[in-house]
């Protein structure tokens, strides 16, 4: 199932209700006074952030959102009910733009809730037009219209760090091993197609971000499509297999691709993971380190087949996210 992360609705919020004309009717008068109610408002149109990455799914083939209507007045000068709002689940990390106004709207917390498109009022009935110059007033008015508009929605990720590489540089496994995550592992690339979330001790979340390619930044690959999900992650975990002979030629392509995408990525603070230490001896490991300190020196290292280096590393990224 494809990973949905940008869809466009058309929403609407509720028409109010109208008022009505109605009668008090008493023995011996046709028309006692003017009873008609107001009607009541439009629903007003909610977006609510929960933590559900696949709920965009569920909307795959929706084209729009009505708000209930209001409810027109009625005798004995009973006001209609207003419409019920409707609240519309997104994940946490939407953007949701208004075609109209241009206005954007993020949901960065989990129950974020905000109002994005406000009922029409309900329109008045005859008894609110009743004066002493005026008693038996036959005026009223419709409900007004509830705004509406097309809404973009796209996802953006919020984690707290990124985990990224080339396609088998082992992040959906490191994922598994640190958190509760079940990302899909495989020698193939882009086993991921989709962003995967897991939580750390602490509840620090990380971010399997699917692999990249040179030409990424130019859409090639998974392109645009997860090189945004980058922007809000407050570190990036850049993650070299020890099993890639070309150390450098591997860091630079990614650190490359993350400078032509611009926004600041390749401003993000950055720790260097060289995984698989178990398909090398002490010293090959020590001389990965050895050319990739020339350009950080931020650097860990990790095997997911040894339970204390997954705890080691668990510990220091976590120290890492608490500064």
């Amino acid at each position: 199932m494809a990973f949905i992360d940008d869809l466009t609705f058309h929403i609407k919020a509720g028409n109010g209700g109208s008022g009505v004309v109605r009668w008090l009717h008493e023995r011996g008068k046709e028309l006692a006074g003017p009873s008609g109610g107001n009607g009541g408002n439009g629903g007003d149109v909610y977006v609510l952030a929960v933590r559900d990455l696949g709920i965009l799914e569920k909307y795959r083939n929706v084209k729009e959102f009505v708000s209930e209507k209001g409810h027109d007045g009625m005798k004995n000068s009973m006001h209609g009910s207003n419409g019920g709002d409707l609240v519309i689940e997104l994940p946490i990390g939407s953007i949701i733009t208004d075609s109209r106004t241009k206005r954007q709207y993020n949901l960065l917390q989990d129950g974020e809730k905000i109002l994005i498109l406000k009922g029409g009022r309900g329109g008045l009935g005859n008894e609110h037009f009743k004066s002493s110059t005026n008693i038996t007033p036959t005026q009223f008015t419709p409900g007004r219209d509830g705004e509406e508009a097309d809404f973009h929605i796209e996802l953006e990720l919020v984690a707290d760090a990124g985990l990224i590489g080339l396609p088998n540089a082992g992040k959906s496994s490191l994922l598994n091993s640190l958190t509760n995550a079940d990302a899909k592992v495989g020698h193939y690339q882009f086993t991921t197609l989709e962003p995967n979330l897991g939580a750390l001790k602490g509840g620090f979340i990380l971010a399997d971000i699917p692999g990249l390619i040179e030409g990424a930044s130019e859409g090639k690959g998974l392109g645009h499509k997860f090189l945004r999900h980058i922007k809000r992650t407050k570190r990036i975990l850049h993650l070299i297999s020890l099993e890639n002979t070309a150390i450098i030629e591997t860091y630079k392509t990614i650190r490359n691709e993350l400078k032509q995408y611009g926004q600041g990525l390749d401003e993000k603070e950055e720790t260097i993971i060289l995984t698989k230490t178990d398909v090398t001896d002490e010293k090959g490991v020590s001389a990965a380190i050895k050319k990739l300190e020339k350009f950080n020196k931020d650097i860990l290292t990790v095997t997911i087949l040894d339970d204390n280096s997954i705890k080691n590393l668990s510990d220091e990224i976590v120290k890492k996210l608490r500064k």
